[in-house]
């Protein structure tokens, strides 16, 4: 149990009780305190070097069925109390304006105080310790490649927040997350090639080992342009696939994540983020094969995406979107949850700062390690291409049609890895992609990503990955 995290709770506390004596059936506050560093070096030259301090609170209240919110970054009790009349207003204009009440689930009250520990404090870095990263991953690269561009951003953030509301729950919580993005261009002879590399944890700077970090990068740029100078075309016709855990992360995240979020599902992020090709009746149905299981679990520890207790005040836990190739369950905020009579919310209730009302969002999504080992799945391959990372995808506002272009790639012949291949394409509808699936492998890894939804924007922290997963009989795309 660890000791009550400081932030002036009786504020929270007091915001609560005046919303429900204005009216409120409901009542909810959030406070958040950033903390946060950040350097970008381009080309070589720090550009940029970001020290944001930022607080304020955020006020939510559901009056005759109609939800208000309002937030402040002045931290004083008129502030507060100024903010909550204007949520409880807002509440009741909305309401004299919608016929359907929004109606929130029965959830259990929580009373916890919980933080992630870090051995290197992320209050103690420096810029010179950021800008030391930077420059030793900047030269890992430019010895493994030709690069015309190349381009770093290493971030640092404590967030402390306090949640309470009317249904008794007081959560605090204080998570440290390290984050490095790196955006290289390889050009020589005509060619280009990009990789898109992300880092990042829920932990203190000791994750920033420059060593770990430029081996790392270093050997991500070299297969890169080794690809790029080697690589055949890939094959005609239908073949079998080895995916790597970067390509199954972004596959996952894009079309299971998001077309089971339930406020797309509804229509409610048609105008902002797109659609989903899936329905509230599909629960149960048949999407995949059995091979096939995806979680998205806030739960494990040290992830990018990691968080107990949503900011709805939720018990966070492992969600299992798809079970053996069915369509099993939806990611859930209170609201959603009784929308679709699903009961009880599932956690997945999520807003990148104080400022920012609670949406469905995912934490880290991903495909279940099976009972294969990575080598199996190659050895009755006759024709296959192994694509290992991507450097380029898409897909369409419904999430039904995907395709991943590969980074590292290589032909598979008689169940042996050969040469490089170059830029294959995997491009299907989600249903043939989940339905390709005939073999998981017990391995697992990640990758972190910011991901985008809402509007305004809001930019959270999520792991994509999995393990190696095998497809049977897919037609690869053709590059236009």
């Amino acid at each position: 149990m660890h000791d009550k995290i400081d932030m002036d709770r009786d504020m929270v506390d007091l915001a609560i009780e005046n919303a429900l004596d204005m009216g409120a059936e409901y009542a909810e506050a959030r406070m958040e305190a950033v903390k946060a560093n950040s350097l970008i070096l381009k080309n070589g030259n720090p550009e940029i070097s970001g020290l944001d301090r930022s607080s304020g609170v955020g006020i939510r209240v559901l009056v005759h069925g109609s939800l208000g919110f309002a937030s402040t970054d002045q931290l004083t009790k008129d502030s507060a109390m100024d903010s909550v009349e204007i949520a409880v207003r807002m509440a009741k204009a909305a309401a004299n304006l919608t016929r359907e009440r929004i109606l929130l689930s029965e959830e259990s009250s929580h009373v916890k105080d919980y933080e992630v520990s870090q051995k290197q404090k992320i209050a103690d870095v420096q810029t010179e310790d950021m800008l030391d990263v930077l420059k030793h991953v900047d030269k890992s690269m430019l010895d493994a490649a030709p690069l015309a561009s190349r381009f770093l951003q290493v971030y640092a953030e404590e967030r402390t927040k306090y949640y309470a509301n009317s249904d008794d729950s007081k959560i605090g919580s204080r998570i440290p997350r390290v984050f490095m993005f790196m955006l290289p261009t390889i050009v020589e002879g005509g060619q280009v090639s990009q990789a898109m590399l992300q880092k990042g944890v829920a932990m203190g700077w000791e994750y920033m080992d420059p060593v770990r970090l430029s081996e790392e990068i270093g050997h991500e740029i070299s297969v890169t342009y080794k690809n790029m100078k080697e690589g055949v075309k890939p094959p005609a016709g239908k073949i079998d696939m080895v995916l790597g855990p970067e390509v199954v992360g972004i596959a996952t995240h894009e079309s299971c994540g998001h077309p089971y979020e339930a406020d797309r599902i509804s229509g409610r992020e048609a105008a902002q983020a797109g659609e989903s090709f899936v329905s509230k009746e599909m629960i149960g149905t048949k999407i995949g094969s059995e091979a096939a299981t995806v979680i998205d679990d806030p739960t494990i520890e040290n992830s990018f995406g990691f968080y107990l207790y949503d900011d709805e005040g939720v018990k966070a836990r492992p969600k299992v979107l798809i079970k053996n190739g069915i369509i099993n369950e939806f990611l859930h905020n209170r609201e959603t949850a009784v929308a679709m009579d699903m009961g009880a919310s599932n956690a997945a209730a999520r807003a990148n700062n104080f400022d920012r009302e609670a949406i469905v969002r995912m934490s880290n999504t991903f495909i279940q390690p099976g009972d294969y080992k990575k080598d199996e799945l190659f050895e009755d391959i006759k024709l296959g291409v192994y694509m290992n990372s991507f450097m380029e995808w898409n897909i369409d506002d419904k999430r039904y049609n995907q395709r991943y272009i590969g980074r590292e790639a290589y032909l598979i012949e008689n169940g042996e890895v050969k040469g490089a291949v170059k830029a294959p394409i995997l491009e299907l509808t989600t249903p043939a992609f989940w339905s390709a699936i005939d073999a998981v492998a017990d391995d697992l890894d990640w990758a972190a990503a910011t991901c985008g939804k809402g509007e305004p924007g809001q930019g959270i922290p999520v792991y994509t990955g999995g393990p190696h997963i095998r497809l049977r009989n897919i037609t690869l795309g053709v590059s236009q």
